[in-house]
């Protein structure tokens, strides 16, 4: 058995922490903030996207990206920086823009959520994670132009899970749909896709650590570097409130994980894309949509998350600006009120900003980090809570010295 320390309060961290005392490990959780989950794992998109795991690079996203940058109430925004991890992250992006490096991608990310979806599944049944707001009404893709519904249509067609459809099969299916005042052309539906409070999640499940002789947690306590052996390896990390000696040291700190990484001599390729939510209290007079929906062209997704519609959208590439931009919240109030006029109460919506941890494939960085004693569990970008249950899982069996239970290749640093 050995003591490790797991580096970062999110849902990504939690969930290792979990797994690792599954396998019969000490873990020392160690948080910067006096909460968990107060960073991308906050006020996220909520859904559980086991099959919908495309990549952003993709051979068509280049072009689209100059339309978006155009567009007042386009989901991209960009700030160049003189920054060399800003520049470096858009070539690399660049490079992966292509068909058959997408595809290939998106393979891997399948297997990756499928894993995950089961992983999840076993930790519900272990941990009983009772207000957390679980559903799984499935995810409906919508798609306003007719060339694109039709391309993406013909490649689901006979798949045996997605099922392609029209317009009125999209309204039949979800009702709010009628209140648009888009003209859809169709919509994708996924069974089985769910939806929950990732920060409810975090909490409940950080409580059921703290029911485990084998867990502490350190919270307010910032990693300000890693204690080394005469070797060079990680032997643990040295905090704000004291040294915590480990023999496993696991590195799931969103982007705070880059800075990290950097005092150990590991370059992690990672980029904050921003995203804004609102979270929108649901009255008696309201019709929100029960099925998770995907506004394909908008890239905005809704979900309803108990008494709440949690609307999630938008990826500016700004650097580490956490700030509410006023302009990219009015714009986002006027796609909403456009596609669900009367879903919620829109005017007493919370708004939110994260910073999603992405590579520049969008797949995360598992395993070894270069570093004896220091492993990586980064870099999921908007995906974190659909993959960390499985990621988890593989880095733990990674630290206890077992194989990897799915292949790694892209996976890796």
């Amino acid at each position: 058995m050995k003591h490790c320390v797991v580096i970062g309060g999110g849902v990504v961290g939690l969930t290792t922490a979990w797994a690792l005392l599954e396998r019969g490990h000490g873990v020392t959780l160690v948080e910067r903030e006096a909460e968990v989950a107060q960073g991308a794992s906050r006020a996220n998109g909520g859904q559980l996207s086991y099959r919908y795991v495309s990549p952003l690079a993709d051979a068509g996203v280049p072009l689209k990206a100059v339309r978006w940058l155009l567009d007042p109430d386009g989901p991209l925004r960009f700030k160049p920086e003189a920054s060399w991890a800003q520049w470096s992250w858009l070539m690399a992006f660049l490079r992966n823009c292509r068909g058959p490096v997408n595809r290939r991608a998106t393979e891997r990310l399948l297997a990756l959520g499928a894993y995950s979806q089961t992983s999840f599944a076993r930790l519900q049944a272990e941990a009983q994670l009772d207000a957390i707001a679980l559903r799984a009404p499935g995810k409906l893709v919508v798609y306003r132009k007719p060339a694109e519904f039709a391309r993406v249509a013909a490649r689901v067609n006979g798949s045996g899970v997605e099922q392609a459809l029209s317009h009125d099969e999209c309204v039949a299916l979800e009702p709010a749909l009628a209140d648009t005042e888009a003209t859809l052309a169709g919509g994708i539906f996924t069974p089985g896709e769910a939806v929950a409070d990732c920060h409810a999640f975090c909490a409940e499940l950080h409580a059921r650590l703290h029911q485990h002789e084998g867990f502490r947690g350190r919270l307010g306590a910032a990693v300000n570097g890693f204690l080394r052996d005469g070797q060079g390896g990680v032997r643990g990390v040295r905090t704000t409130e004291g040294d915590v000696p480990a023999d496993a040291t696991i590195l799931a700190a969103g982007l705070h994980s880059r800075t990290l990484a950097a005092t150990a001599g590991v370059e992690l390729p990672i980029y904050p894309l921003k995203g804004y939510s609102l979270t929108a209290p649901i009255e008696d007079a309201h019709r929100p949509p029960e099925v998770s929906v995907t506004d394909f062209e908008k890239k905005i997704l809704y979900a309803r998350i108990g008494q709440e519609l949690r609307v999630a959208a938008m990826v500016d590439l700004v650097g580490d600006d956490l700030s509410l931009d006023g302009g990219r919240l009015a714009s986002l109030q006027r796609s909403v009120r456009a596609t669900f006029p009367n879903a919620a109460d829109y005017d007493r919506a919370t708004p939110w900003a994260g910073l999603r941890p992405a590579t520049p494939s969008g797949a995360p960085i598992l395993g070894a980090s270069g570093q004896p004693g220091l492993w990586l569990n980064v870099g999921h970008g908007a995906l974190g809570f659909t993959f960390s249950f499985g990621t988890a899982n593989i880095v733990a069996e990674l630290v206890s010295g077992n194989t990897s239970p799915l292949p790694l290749d892209g996976l890796t640093l």
